[in-house]
């Protein structure tokens, strides 16, 4: 519905006030108005549309966090009655997020035109997921919309926390190896050659320097030649790995040597049984079928080599093999994952099961991500100062040479 913004007087206090109101036209807004003993001055149509100081200012990307917000805000309306289009209106009116505010007039457009609100939602595959999409349908289908939304709220928020804890827990030293990798450069760039001069002036041209100093004066001298082309090949280099990585290939060879570097494998397992967990739970939960429920699991995990195993395994559960038998055979999954989706199986409770395993390996990359982090940064802080007692060594040297001839 569209939101009027008016300006009325009481009739009993004869006092100005200000407001806005949701009806059909402004016969509406004005028998609202009327009903709260409210005369009105003014009544103007709210402009939906997102200013050009709006577009500048505001991200048009929706964040997790206001998804994650929009998710339990839908969930709590629609549990109280509040029809579909009234709370989607509420929601877009009130959201602090230009890119979900233009998303939702979107929707709302849709479900007007007679469309789903997942089918409305699956046309906006950045912002809503297919796992996302898929659950929704499901609680059209059974009539409990409002707790599947519980149930999507609580996985999204569940995801976004681990996220943030890889990436604090990442932050620190990769901040350290910027530093380091900026004072390497300075002290190469800007003081060896100074240093190199001095040595130079004190000792003659013909001082024999020790190789040390002259590998670090000779990469210092390569670097102020040619460091710009090394910096644009670098760059370019990182460009074009980044840029492979997104490839479907290069994903696949990146994801399969994560999985064989043995401080990050630990952390990936993890991560990935947490998500399929949660995920396939949520899905099993809302009465999606198994194999639905295994595909668009599959396209959640965020690791290839998972996602294709997974994929592998739906034409064995659709020959009547269980899913806990050709998880067990895969051995991509550890043991407690297969059998607890076993008594799954047998009780019937396949979703209250994996919740429990889902919680227990979010523990798990809790622990191991501050494990890698306090064993990450002292070895960060080696490398710095290793880097830096380098140049101080190749330095020292040659004029504690110098020191001792002139003593003697």
């Amino acid at each position: 519905m569209p939101i009027f913004n008016y300006v009325a007087t009481s009739e009993r206090t004869n006092k100005t006030t200000k407001g806005s109101v949701e009806a059909a036209d402004e016969a509406g807004v004005m028998e609202a108005l009327k009903k709260q003993n409210l005369r009105p001055l003014s009544i103007t149509l709210e402009n939906k549309t997102p200013s050009a100081l709006d577009n500048l200012l505001h991200s048009k990307k929706v964040k997790s966090d206001d998804l994650v917000i929009f998710t339990r805000q839908l969930s709590a309306m629609i549990g109280a009655g509040v029809p579909l289009l009234r709370s989607l209106n509420s929601l877009e009116q009130h959201s602090e997020s230009l890119g979900l505010k233009l998303i939702l007039t979107s929707i709302i457009k849709d479900v007007e035109g007679g469309s789903s609100l997942a089918n409305a939602l699956q046309k906006h595959p950045d912002t809503f997921s297919e796992v996302y999409v898929n659950m929704v349908r499901a609680g059209e289908t059974a009539g409990i919309l409002d707790e599947i939304l519980k149930r999507l709220a609580l996985q999204q928020e569940k995801n976004a926390t681990i996220r943030k804890k890889i990436k604090s827990a990442m932050t620190y030293p990769m901040v350290l190896l910027v530093i380091t990798i900026a004072a390497f450069f300075g002290l190469m760039l800007f003081v060896i050659p100074k240093i190199g001069e001095i040595i130079g002036s004190l000792g003659g041209p013909d001082a024999e320097l020790p190789m040390l100093t002259q590998v670090m004066l000779g990469a210092s001298d390569f670097l102020l030649k040619y460091g710009v082309f090394v910096i644009a090949i670098g760059f370019l280099g990182v460009t074009f790995l980044l840029r492979y990585i997104k490839t479907p290939p290069g994903k696949k060879v990146f994801h399969t040597l994560a999985l064989k570097v043995p401080a990050i494998r630990g952390i990936i397992r993890k991560v990935v049984v947490a998500r399929f967990a949660r995920t396939f739970s949520a899905l099993s939960g809302a009465g999606v079928s198994i194999i639905e429920t295994m595909t668009v699991t599959a396209h959640a995990l965020g690791n290839v080599v998972y996602e294709q195993s997974l994929i592998d395994a739906v034409d064995k559960v659709k020959n009547g093999q269980q899913l806990s038998q050709v998880l067990e055979k895969d051995g991509l999954y550890p043991a407690i994952v297969s059998q607890m989706l076993a008594v799954g199986e047998e009780t019937g409770q396949t979703d209250v099961v994996l919740v429990k395993v889902a919680e227990f390996y979010e523990e798990e990359v809790d622990t191991a991500i501050n494990g890698l982090s306090s064993i990450i940064e002292p070895i960060m802080i080696v490398i710095m100062g290793g880097a830096v007692g380098l140049i101080a060594a190749s330095v020292m040297g040659p004029i504690a040479n110098l020191a001792n001839q002139i003593s003697g």
